[in-house]
């Protein structure tokens, strides 16, 4: 659309520019916003770009205020050359554009905010100084933020730096984030790595006021990449989902059940055993305890059948720890206890829908001491019936190999009774029901070899009698059964958290090689989710029903930009993507205190990282379960 169609009122506009720029010219420029945003690009339209090396002639070299004041209107009268050529209003607007800056926010207003309420940049620069313009805490702090919003290698977090506010933030120029300054920081943290993290997660007891009475306890192992040769933790070893020939490190980490907040995490070989691991950890969660004012008889500890053995049994009475494990059956006694139990004895003790129980008493004997915990033996109808379903699955399986087998009879390896039974023994060795099903071998009086098979009843019987059952053991004897089976329950809570380390922090394979980078990675991650932890807690607290990863994701597109015409004047203004992101952010900051407040308050960060102009209008009616629908 022509916005000058005739030639007096384009005469008369282009007088009218004219003046615009004279008085701007004129005018002082104080009261400018300065957005705390740098460009990224520059408009394609800059008038200084057509004046060439001509103009600048060494006779005005010493008239440098005449030469910079002649400059200025060669810049203005470029403006209104293009200017005059415009054709519509978006082209004038393009004209009148100098700078564009924008910036990726996302989260980063509430993932900071929790940082900072955590003091995370200021206990690692009082434990790791250092005299240079960029601190050790600012390091550690992109990194946290790099792996709660997009994780990447160490190499490649410069170029992400380069998308966000946190540089302006900290104060840094993004060019000195480099990987050889972030090894460094790696190096500085692993030599305070236990007075760090302890200083950090006392910040987050005492701040949102965690309960303890709760814990979990579990093994998980992160697959290394590289050569590490000279290193003692990386090392092969068995884990549950996880290939034997792959090098990995163990990580072994309590969890609180009140909002699943990582409180103590030990790194540990490759192969090492699961039960190695437990009493170490009973130590030091004694000693962590004792440092918050808690007793360790106030605690409960819940953890796998890797938790539990006689040993074991005996060493949490003598830490005065109460404990809730699953018991696998290795023992004889043990074994009777989860088999003795008839159908019918179940349906006495309703524990939840479809789970049944069986109350015990669990004998321990150990260098000649005998002590009896608390146990109840679970049927579960829902395993139950899964383990028959696998279980006919296999046999079927089973039987379909025993039957090639006999089809192949008098073929080439199939000729005598001794290379058909090595054939049938080694599919009854890979069958996980091979001991179920009887076979025999013969040749009958006429020469012809024979295959026959059955399945053995009584063998299938026994089998099935402990489907679905396994027995819970405890020495705290004021649990009720259905509480005992509730909390065994919820130990999937340390699980999710090793998922979202795995799946969202991006904390495997792990490319440093020596140990000290390892255990000071696995601490940038661990405080990376004890972030992630506490905004889920607190954002489900004030009923928002959304997961962190969620609230991120969500989040995730929202950008700052800032504009800058040819007088030097910024204005700023927020870039949505979905519907109510930033109400969505406004809201979440009040999520940060313990307890909500009204007004929605706009947050500290926020603040810090944006003009006052540019806060947006929260709408005070609408609460977060409102705000997650948007």
């Amino acid at each position: 659309m022509t916005i000058l169609s005739s030639s007096a009122p384009r005469d008369f506009a282009s007088w009218l520019i004219w003046l615009i720029i004279l008085l701007t010219m004129l005018l002082p420029q104080a009261g400018v916003s300065k957005a705390p945003v740098v460009e990224i690009w520059q408009s394609a339209y800059d008038p200084t770009g057509w004046l060439g090396p001509s103009l600048r002639h060494s006779w005005y070299a010493a008239w440098r205020p005449v030469r910079q004041r002649i400059h200025q209107w060669q810049q203005w009268i470029a403006l209104a050359t293009r200017l005059w050529a415009c054709h519509n209003l978006a082209e004038v607007i393009q004209v009148l554009i100098r700078r564009r800056m924008v910036r990726y926010l996302g989260a980063l207003p509430i993932l900071v905010s929790f940082l900072e309420r955590l003091h995370v940049r200021q206990i690692i620069n009082h434990h790791c100084p250092t005299q240079s313009p960029v601190d050790h805490g600012a390091v550690a702090l992109v990194l946290v933020l790099n792996r709660l919003m997009a994780p990447r290698p160490l190499y490649r977090i410069v170029d992400w730096l380069a998308t966000t506010l946190i540089a302006e933030h900290l104060g840094i120029p993004k060019d000195k984030f480099n990987d050889d300054r972030l090894g460094r920081t790696l190096d500085a943290l692993a030599e305070h790595l236990p007075a760090i993290w302890n200083e950090i997660q006392q910040q987050a007891l005492l701040h949102y006021q965690i309960d303890l009475s709760v814990l979990f306890y579990d093994l998980t192992a992160l697959i290394m990449t590289g050569q590490s040769s000279k290193s003692e933790l990386v090392d092969y070893g068995f884990a549950h989902n996880t290939p034997m020939d792959d090098p990995k490190v163990k990580l072994g980490l309590v969890t609180s059940q009140d909002g699943g907040l990582p409180l103590l995490f030990q790194p540990w070989s490759g192969r090492t055993a699961d039960k190695a691991t437990v009493q170490t950890n009973m130590h030091q969660l004694r000693a962590f305890l004792q440092q918050q004012g808690w007793q360790a008889s106030q605690v409960l500890l819940v953890g796998d059948c890797a938790n539990l053995n006689s040993e074991l049994a005996f060493a949490y009475v003598e830490a005065n720890l109460g404990y809730l494990a699953g018991l696998a059956k290795l023992e004889k006694v043990h074994c009777e206890l989860v088999l003795k139990p008839d159908n019918r004895d179940f349906e006495r003790l309703s524990l939840a829908t479809g789970y049944w129980g069986v109350p015990c008493e669990v004998p321990f004997t150990h260098k000649e001491r005998t002590i009896t915990h608390r146990g109840l033996v679970v049927r579960s109808d829902p395993m139950r019936q899964k383990l028959r379903q696998e279980r006919q699955k296999h046999i079927r399986e089973l039987l379909v190999a025993l039957h090639q087998i006999q089809g192949k009879i008098g073929q080439k390896r199939y000729r005598s009774e001794k290379e058909v039974y090595q054939r049938v023994a080694t599919q009854l060795k890979r069958s996980p029901t091979g001991k179920l099903v009887g076979v025999q071998v013969a040749t009958t009086p006429e020469g012809k070899l024979c295959l026959d098979w059955w399945i053995d009843a009584d063998a299938l019987q026994a089998a099935g009698r402990g489907d679905g059952r396994f027995l819970l053991v405890t020495n705290d004897f004021s649990l009720s059964y259905p509480q005992m089976l509730a909390l065994y329950r919820q130990k999937d809570v340390v699980e999710k958290r090793f998922e979202v380390a795995k799946q969202v922090l991006k904390v495997r394979p792990l490319h440093v090689h020596s140990d000290e980078r390892i255990q000071a990675m696995l601490l940038v991650n661990l405080m990376a989710l004890l972030a992630y932890s506490l905004l889920e807690r607190q954002a489900q607290q004030h009923g928002l029903c959304l997961t962190a990863q969620r609230i991120i994701e969500q989040l995730s597109t929202l950008q700052v930009q800032a504009i800058e015409a040819w007088d030097g004047s910024r204005v700023g203004s927020w870039q949505e993507t979905t519907t109510g992101q930033v109400l969505l952010l406004s809201a979440l900051l009040q999520a940060l205190e313990e307890k909500p407040r009204s007004p929605l308050p706009t947050g500290p960060l926020i603040r810090n990282l944006l003009p006052p102009e540019w806060l947006p209008q929260v709408d005070n009616s609408l609460t977060l379960p409102q705000l997650s629908s948007l």
